[in-house]
């Protein structure tokens, strides 16, 4: 056994990060952002804001014999008004691949958000300390997945041993984009929303660009993808042009074009695989905007309802319907001289079946157990000899 060191304090710099696209010095610390400047400053939406600096699928990673490590971290937690608190963030500690550590920090900023008004308040806190002790006594590979949901600035970290990058795996880069699903929403950790899972099982590694809300066939998102190395990447589109009633059919088909010239831009060659929406009962046929149903407030729970017409789909409004058609069509036709495009049936993710047995607790979002079923199923699916990512 060794006996107890003092703690070494490693300045905490991009080598150390994998997953994040541009790292923000702030008065507390580093700031892990998914989208790079430029595009940040291209759109003043708070909800955008919010969900690009919620770190999901960013790590530090580093290769060390420590068996203690400490990260200091200031959290900005989201309350709203009248739903039921939201759990802490959690912390995953990974060694070699396994997990062998959870934790979760109190405290820190508030974001108080009233959805009935737009209204927000953000209320300073301390930062607080998170510690994981008895490590094996060995060279390992050990990543600290920050929460998926939690802005997190991170201010400090130390550990028994010096610690150094971890080396390059040879592993392919799977970069991904898609809305709050894939985001993470309800998954129980960091490493347990369903593109970590599907990571982890397909043997690459992941730079999650799930953006809750806000997978909006922006075009600065489309050049940050164009803009990030990767060898495979994947775009699931549909679910969030329809619960913002963005657009119209008209608009749609177009702007999926020009999302996916602007990638092919950056990666001529790369599997491109679209992902049509999954299940989803409420905006099947119904067009958005999504909006809460208050009336579940009094229940202690949150839920969703879609507010548009069905009649409205004659005037070009958008259903799932009718973007999983649009986006098969585009994708069939695209192919034709793009033998690296791909098309996958978000319902084979997730559809009737799997509604049944895991249904959609808020009517948007799967739960923990959906995600685990969403991940292996999308691994079984893309990282196969016949699927868009095969080895």
């Amino acid at each position: 056994m060794r006996t107890e060191h003092p703690l070494i304090t490693t300045p905490l710099t991009a080598d150390l990060l994998r997953g994040a696209l541009d790292l923000e010095r702030t008065a507390s610390g580093l700031l892990p952002h998914r989208l790079p400047a430029r595009a940040r400053a291209q759109c003043a939406d708070g909800q955008l804001a919010m969900a690009e600096s919620q770190p999901s699928g960013v790590r530090i990673a580093f290769r060390s014999r420590a068996t203690a490590v400490e990260l200091d971290a200031l959290p900005t937690k989201r309350i709203y008004v009248g739903a039921p608190p939201r759990p802490d963030g959690r912390y995953d500690l990974l060694v070699d691949g396994d997990l062998v550590g959870q934790g979760s920090l109190t405290g820190g900023t508030t974001l108080t958000i009233d959805m009935a008004t737009g209204s927000t308040e953000t209320r300073p806190g301390p930062a607080g300390t998170l510690r994981f002790t008895g490590l094996p006594d060995r060279p390992k590979d050990i990543e600290i997945w920050l929460p998926h949901n939690e802005t997190t600035e991170l201010v400090a970290l130390r550990t028994d041993a010096p610690v150094a990058p971890s080396p390059d795996r040879g592993r392919k880069v799977w970069l991904h984009h898609g809305s709050s699903i894939s985001h993470g929403s309800d998954a129980a950790s960091p490493s347990t929303t369903w593109p970590a899972l599907a990571a982890a099982l397909g043997g690459v590694e992941l730079i999650n660009l799930g953006l809750s809300g806000s997978a909006l066939l922006d075009p600065f998102t489309a050049r940050a993808l164009r803009d990030t190395p990767a060898d495979l990447i994947s775009v699931k589109l549909g679910i969030n042009v329809v619960n913002t009633d963005l657009m119209r059919l008209r608009a749609f088909g177009p702007a999926v074009h020009g999302f996916l010239d602007t990638i092919r831009e950056g990666h001529p060659d790369a599997p491109l695989l679209v992902v049509s929406p999954l299940l989803c009962p409420v905006h099947e046929d119904t067009p958005g905007p999504s909006a809460p149903d208050f009336g579940s407030l009094g229940e202690g729970k949150l839920r969703f309802l879609a507010a548009g017409d069905p009649a409205e789909r004659a005037a070009g409004k958008l259903t799932l319907t009718v973007i999983r058609d649009e986006l098969s069509r585009i994708v069939r036709e695209r192919s034709a001289e793009d033998a690296n495009l791909h098309y996958l049936d978000g319902l084979s993710l997730y559809g009737e079946s799997d509604a049944a047995a895991l249904p959609l607790p808020d009517n948007l979002h799967p739960d923990a157990a959906t995600h685990r079923h969403i991940g292996a199923r999308f691994a079984a699916l893309a990282f196969t000899p016949d699927g868009a990512f095969a080895p």
